[in-house]
This record gives structure tokens, C-alpha cells and sequence, in this order.
């Protein structure tokens, strides 16, 4: 990646062409190792999952891509149509599995509706709710999960989250990732593919994903990029613009929500300049410039970075083994 004089947006910038013939040859390697025909991909309408297709289409053929339209009924409305409009793009066999029963089987909905009651006790259907991390630029304070919820007539209040609420929040909710992951290799099974993760760089390096769910795939085609060049990369694809529009967000819990709100510091623009400053060690003093921050608020996402990094690092190990396995 060359490195332009002044820190800004243009850091970022790469050889779109370059990089894409990099992926797609590092996609069709991987699958000549595997001895795997193609690869599955869940579309979930956002900017990812469409560039993470697109390139396995590019590197395979839509022959031996497939796409996986997995809504539930926290899902946004908009969240099938717009994953339709990738598979359509790319001309790959795609289908719709709704995952609302086999997660009301699961107790996702239950379990999560009954850690919520430990805050708010008349909660119940017709009602919605997300959580919410208060910003890290404004303070040093610690931050703290809240829940946001709305009550059937439209009103909202605001509830700070004891750790064992959050937590039983989060665990329920992350049975969705992991349905539709079983889903992911059941069809990659039948089919003799691989699966594939979409995680960009921030959310891979910030440990934005649930293990076993959708931190689980053969192959993640992005995870070495930012964000912003994600988005570079799906207008050299030719993503449709109502993907590259769309701001990202989890479309995880009923009430929208935003990645910004919901995980990360700043709008993922500025998130990106910030962790490849704090790689790359690029004095603060320019970040801040770039950014629009001051060097201590650059500091306070520093320590954000770092604190993630360390709270997160179970995601990313192995399962543990006493001792080594044999060579096959």
C-alpha cells in the first residue's frame, strides 16, 4: 500500500484492481487445497457479505457461488430485498431460509426477553428494544452498556445494564449468528463448498463477531481490509448502490441500531484512520487533524483499541489441545 505525504482518508487508498486479483487468487487457491467446488455466502444486504460474493463470483464463476438469505423477525424490512438485489447482481442460486422457528425453538427470543425483564419488568410482545455504548470521545468514564427500549405506544426509556443482563442479552441474541451458521455449513456440505466470513479489518481486529457464528467460515476474503476500502472495493465490483448507501448496522435487535452505537467509537471513516494510525504509529497529533479530534480524545480511542483487543482475544484462539494432534 503506498503511503501518501499527508495522513488523511488518502492513506487508505489502494490498487482496487490489484487487490481484488490478490483475493480472488488466494479464494481459488484456497479451494484447490480444500478440494472444495465453490462457496457458500450469507448475504445479509450489507456491504460485507456483497463484496465478500462478489469476489468468490469473481474468483469461481456464479456457477459455484451461493447465496444464503437468512431474515429473522427482528430483521429489518428492507434486509431481504436488499440481499436479494445482490444475489440477482451477481446471477448466483440463492435461497431464503427464515430462522425465526428454529430460534424460537432455541429460547433465543425467550432468554433474551427475560434478561431484559430484570431491568424492565413489564416488558413483553410489542415491545422493542437495542443496547447502546455511550461514546469514548467525551470522557474517560467507564463505558457502560445501556438498553434502549420502546414500549408499545412508541415511548423509550433508558435503562443502564447490570453486567449479568448484558450478558444474558448478548448470549441470546448471539444464537441468531449461530443459526445461521449451521445453516452456512449445512449448505456448504450438501454442496461440496467451503463457507466464508465477512468481516472487514476493524470488526476482525475489535473482535466484532461471535464465535462459532459468524466468526466461523473456511475462508475471510476482507479481513486484511478497512472498512473504507471495503466500500472501495464494492464500487470497483460494481455492488449495487443501494448496498454502498446503506449505513452499516447490526440489524441484530428490533429498534435500529447503528455499528457506531452499538460497538464501535467513532463512524467507521474516522474508526479506520484511528486503528491504522495506532498500527502504523502515525503521531496522534496528525490522526487528531485528520480525524477531527483532539490528541487526547485520539488517546481515549487508543485505549478503547487496546481494551477491546484484550476483552476480545477468546474469540480468536484455537480450541486448546494437551496435546499435539498427529499429521494426517
Amino acid at each position: 500500500m503506498s503511503q501518501p505525504a499527508t495522513f488523511g482518508p488518502d492513506t487508505l487508498t489502494i490498487d482496487l484492481a490489484a487487490e481484488a486479483d490478490r483475493i480472488t487468487q488466494r479464494i481459488r487457491e484456497y479451494l484447490t487445497t480444500a478440494r472444495r467446488r465453490g462457496a457458500v455466502v450469507a448475504l445479509s444486504g450489507g456491504i460485507d457479505s456483497s463484496v465478500t460474493a462478489a469476489l468468490c463470483v469473481r474468483a469461481l464463476g456464479k456457477s459455484r457461488g451461493f447465496g444464503l438469505h437468512m431474515p429473522e423477525q427482528d430483521s429489518s424490512p428492507e434486509t431481504i430485498n436488499l440481499s436479494r438485489s445482490v444475489s440477482d447482481f451477481l446471477g448466483i442460486d440463492s435461497v431464503l431460509e427464515e430462522i425465526s422457528a428454529i430460534l424460537e425453538a432455541a429460547g433465543c427470543y425467550r432468554r433474551r426477553d427475560d434478561a431484559i425483564r430484570t431491568v424492565e419488568p413489564a416488558y413483553g410482545p410489542g415491545w422493542k428494544s437495542k443496547i447502546v455504548l455511550p461514546s469514548v470521545t467525551n470522557s474517560d468514564a467507564l463505558r457502560i452498556y445501556s438498553i434502549v427500549i420502546e414500549a408499545p405506544d412508541g415511548t423509550q426509556t433508558r435503562h443502564r445494564l447490570p453486567t449479568e443482563a448484558y450478558l444474558g442479552i448478548v448470549a441470546a441474541t448471539n444464537f441468531k449468528q449461530r443459526a445461521r451458521k449451521m445453516l452456512e455449513y449445512y449448505h456448504a456440505d450438501r454442496l461440496n463448498y467451503v463457507t466464508t466470513g465477512t468481516p472487514n479489518r476493524l470488526e476482525y481486529d475489535q473482535g466484532f463477531f461471535v464465535k462459532n457464528g459468524d466468526g466461523s467460515a473456511d475462508i475471510k476474503p476482507i479481513a486484511h481490509l478497512y472498512k473504507s476500502q471495503v466500500y472501495g472495493m464494492a464500487e470497483y465490483l460494481g455492488v449495487p448502490e443501494s448496498i454502498r448507501t446503506r449505513p452499516p448496522t447490526t440489524d441484530t435487535y428490533s429498534l435500529p441500531q447503528s455499528q457506531e452505537e452499538f460497538y464501535f467509537s467513532l463512524p467507521y471513516r474516522e474508526m479506520d484512520l484511528c486503528l491504522y494510525g495506532k498500527n502504523n504509529g502515525v503521531p496522534r497529533e496528525d490522526i487528531a487533524g485528520a480525524v477531527g479530534l483532539t490528541v487526547e480524545q485520539v488517546d481515549r480511542v487508543f485505549r478503547d483499541i487496546d481494551q477491546k483487543r484484550m476483552t476480545t482475544r477468546y474469540l480468536h484462539l484455537p480450541p486448546v489441545l494437551v496435546e499435539a494432534p498427529l499429521e494426517p
